[in-house]
């Protein structure tokens, strides 16, 4: 027996090594599975595509029995509240909770993240003109194309009022 630790014997304890704490986790098991840290804005997207799979307006509920992995409920919540503050989806109120929609597709939602980013720079020339010069010859001449039909009058007529 230990004598400063009475009735304490240390055959009594299992050996340090296959203890696991915080601070000595121990050896790895071959069962132990390590969740992958997502990157930015991919939880959104998935929320998003799950959103568009739906037959109409969706609750958090749905929309988490849907997504691939286990969220917690509190965290599909927030990642629908913080695409509602993008403006990515729409939300309704259905008795004591929300139904949820899509406003914005993931083309969408990675054109509103840019903004956000562009936003954020106090020189907007310099910034556009690096991002632009960083284009491969492909997407720059994409991105001329797109700005010529952005800035061609409406050649269609209009059609309201039928």
């Amino acid at each position: 027996m230990d004598s400063a630790r009475p009735g304490h014997h240390p055959d009594n304890e299992p050996p340090h090594e296959e203890v696991p704490d915080a601070v000595n986790p121990g050896p790895a098991r071959p069962d132990s599975r390590r969740l992958r840290r997502r990157g930015q804005g991919e939880l959104e997207a998935q929320v998003l595509a799950v959103l568009h799979s739906a037959n109409g307006p969706a609750t958090a509920g749905w929309v988490q029995e849907h997504l691939d992995g286990d969220l917690a409920y509190t965290t599909v919540i927030t990642i629908l509240s913080r695409l509602y503050a993008k403006n990515a989806v729409t939300r309704s109120r259905e008795g004591r909770s929300y139904t949820w929609t899509s406003a914005s597709d993931e083309a969408g939602l990675a054109a509103l993240r840019m903004r956000r980013v562009l936003d954020g720079e106090r020189d907007r020339d310099a910034v556009l003109a690096r991002f632009i010069s960083a284009l491969s010859p492909g997407d720059e001449e994409r991105l001329r194309a797109l700005l010529a039909r952005a800035a061609a009058p409406d050649d269609h007529p209009d059609t309201e009022g039928r």
